[in-house]
């Protein structure tokens, strides 16, 4: 089934051959032939006019002999390999010369007739039975006095005509042989550069529509074909990159929800059988209501992320003050500080600061970053939250002192469920998706989010916010 096409074209290929050469040897042929016979009868006729007229009539006023008439005879049937006659005016012959193969000129012509041609400059047949096979003949009137005191005839073979056709039909021939020669070489070419490598591209969609996104298109070239191979095969390790990531998606996700549900289950049956006494009840109500508050925070991540995921989604921006979302994100988690001492700095540019966004989204991206340094640094110490304007744009701070993250962790912690080893202890409650939420947020606003941090010392997160709309 693959070859079928192919196998049709190099069919249509040997068709186009014979047809063309079918029409070369019929209408080519035809098509030279008249032309032909048209163009050497004129040749003939305007050598015979010219001799008639300017040489020949001094024949007649005896400035010629026949030896001289003769001699140009002669040479005019030398140059067109022909008969040449010159008659009387009753139609006997006077002078005469032929090539090789030309039989002896008659010394009479009977019933000679120098009107038979009509309106045509030359005539074709054996011209009186003179000749055994037919000749092209051009009669020319050799004037003197004002009227015409003898003629000039020159015939010619036919088949001369049919010697030079098949010399221009040869060539015709092997021209077409070039072409068909030159065009099999583009034939072959169309296999190698381009049949064989959308052979392995559709073989490639083919897998890839099985299911088999490993299967890998050989790059050989640097043209059209070869950026299109690459780019299905760009393509399919993307799709791979996609199933691996769902994969680990749902990994990731069931065992977060399965982790708090079996604890939630496993303490419900437990209180419910009797296995805990109702007086330890409050106790591990309290468990079951932190393990749902994870499965509830869980789930409103994986929706806000959903909502980024979404590249439709529209942002809400409109200019609000910055340290407006800053003190009030602060102010939030006042009791949180409190239980561990930990104070929060505010190093703000100016008393107030605009800047065009999505208030919604800057206020989550502010809290998540707030909540991860709060979580993570040591009693009795401070986050620092700085603005800092540069030109058309605001960048806010978010700094802590303390347990930091590894180096080889930096490049990791904005991937969906990702935490680090030092992070698990302290993070009970994180689902591991705030700093992904961090990043999509930023990102759908067109602005960058960077990350500095030393283990043991410390972490900074800084972002940009516009300050106006930007130009379209």
């Amino acid at each position: 089934m693959r070859s079928t096409l192919y196998l049709k074209f190099i069919i249509l290929y040997v068709i186009f051959g014979f047809l063309s050469l079918f029409t070369a040897a019929t209408l080519t042929s035809g098509l030279v032939a008249q032309p032909l016979e048209r163009y050497i009868a004129t040749n003939m006729y305007e050598e015979a006019s010219l001799v008639a007229s300017d040489y020949l009539p001094q024949y007649f006023s005896e400035r010629l002999t026949l030896s001289d008439v003769r001699l140009q005879l002669s040479g005019i049937q030398t140059q067109l390999d022909a008969s040449v006659w010159f008659l009387s005016q009753d139609g006997e012959m006077l002078a005469s010369a032929q090539s090789d193969g030309y039989p002896a000129a008659p010394d009479q012509i009977e019933d000679f007739d120098p009107a038979e041609t009509g309106s045509a400059r030359y005539q074709i047949g054996t011209y009186h039975s003179c000749f055994d096979e037919d000749v092209i003949t051009v009669i020319a009137p050799v004037v003197y006095g004002y009227s015409p005191h003898g003629y000039l005839m020159i015939h010619k073979y036919a088949s001369d005509i049919q010697d030079i056709q098949t010399l221009l039909m040869r060539a015709v021939y092997i021209t077409l042989l070039v072409i068909f020669l030159l065009s099999f070489v583009i034939l072959l070419g169309f296999q190698f550069f381009v049949y064989r490598p959308l052979r392995k591209i559709t073989e490639a969609a083919t897998q890839y529509a099985t299911g088999n996104l490993g299967y890998e298109i050989p790059v050989n070239t640097e043209d059209e074909m070869g950026y299109l191979s690459a780019s299905l095969n760009y393509m399919s390790s993307q799709l791979r990159d996609i199933e691996d990531y769902q994969k680990k998606f749902v990994a990731n996700v069931s065992h977060d929800f399965r982790s708090p549900l079996t604890s939630i289950k496993g303490y419900v049956e437990a209180m419910a059988d009797g296995t805990i006494p109702p007086e330890m009840h409050e106790k591990y109500l309290k468990i079951i209501l932190f393990e749902t508050e994870r499965l509830t925070d869980l789930t409103q991540d994986l929706l806000t992320l959903n909502e980024f995921d979404n590249k439709n989604m529209l942002l809400n921006r409109e200019k609000f003050d910055i340290h407006e979302v800053i003190k009030n994100t602060a102010a939030s988690f006042e009791g949180t500080c409190t239980q561990k001492k930990i104070s929060i700095e505010l190093l703000l540019a100016t008393k107030h600061l605009q800047v065009y966004a999505d208030k919604r989204k800057i206020h989550q991206v502010l809290y998540n970053l707030l909540d991860n340094a709060i979580k993570f640094s040591d009693p009795e110490s401070t986050v620092t939250i700085e603005t800092t304007e540069r030109g058309e744009k605001v960048y806010i701070s978010v700094k802590d002192y303390g347990i930091g993250i590894p180096r080889n962790a930096l490049n990791k912690i904005w991937e969906r469920f990702y935490k680090t080893d030092l992070s698990r202890g302290k993070d009970k409650k994180g689902t591991g998706l705030g700093l992904a939420i961090v990043k999509e947020a930023i990102q759908a606003h067109g602005e960058n989010i960077n990350v500095i941090s030393t283990e043991g010392v410390g972490t900074e997160f800084i972002f940009s916010l516009p300050k106006k709309a930007q130009d379209s």
